[in-house]
């Protein structure tokens, strides 16, 4: 690698942060950007590479520098991610979130209701870990880190939305929070669960989020004001920190 791709390499990657800022106040459905990519194309080159790489080796440095070097990067380059091995898992739940649109998609004249569509949908992001899942316990391990929580949870909260979002969920009134809330707590408590399935093609865990969402949607109904959601959200928290490994 010359000097001059070195650098350019160099100013890509260190202004990562940056992008991600930018991007924290950008809408994220993905129907909004389906291009350019949200990761600057080093950075994406350099992880697509790596996550290739995960089966093998796992979430690690290793992984990130083999990447790299399979994109004919040095393998020091991955220094100039900031929060390491976290920016692979973070690529891998964005990347996969961005694909759910070309994953599923619903004809106009579905009959299928929303909350079957917000299950399938669920289910075909949860299948997007298929490869990973061997390692997925010490992804969940990794973004349950202090300082990797807030991004961990913010990205929840974009899937979360993204799957309403494209199961048709126009609702505007306050089963908004609660819906968003609640699924995302399904979403990490049946990731947790597909660590341990050993079922074809993840049936268990299919079941488990059916389960799962007929609950939530019993529970939805004796929601309706602010002092209920507060007291709801509450609960979910601590069950979804707690499906992360979380010692609360």
């Amino acid at each position: 690698m010359t000097v001059r791709t070195s650098r350019l390499l160099q100013r890509n990657l260190s202004s990562s942060h940056h992008t991600r800022r930018a991007a924290s106040v950008q809408t994220y459905y993905s129907h909004h950007h389906p291009t350019p990519s949200p990761f600057p194309p080093s950075q994406e080159a350099i992880l697509a590479a790596a996550l290739k790489r995960v089966p093998q080796y796992g979430f690690s440095e290793r992984a990130l520098s083999l990447g790299a070097k399979d994109v004919g990067y040095l393998d020091v380059s991955v220094q100039l991610f900031p929060r390491g091995v976290f920016d692979l898992i973070n690529y891998h739940l964005v990347t996969s979130r961005l694909a759910l649109k070309d994953t599923v998609q619903f004809s106009e004249d579905s009959k299928l209701g929303v909350g079957r569509k917000v299950k399938t949908l669920t289910m075909a992001r949860l299948r997007a870990n298929k490869d990973v899942i061997r390692h997925w316990q010490e992804a969940l391990g990794v973004m349950s880190l202090l300082e990797n929580i807030p991004a961990s949870l913010q990205e929840l909260g974009n899937l979360s939305d993204e799957i309403w979002y494209l199961a048709g969920d126009t609702a505007v009134d306050f089963s908004y929070y609660t819906k968003r809330a609640s699924l995302s707590a399904v979403y990490a408590s049946s990731e947790l669960f597909m660590t341990t399935d050993t079922s074809s093609d993840f049936a268990m865990t299919e079941e488990f989020v059916e389960r799962r969402l007929e609950a939530v949607q019993k529970v939805g109904g004796a929601i309706g004001g602010l002092s209920q959601y507060a007291g709801f959200w509450a609960g979910n928290g601590l069950n979804l920190a707690r499906s992360w490994g979380m010692r609360i």
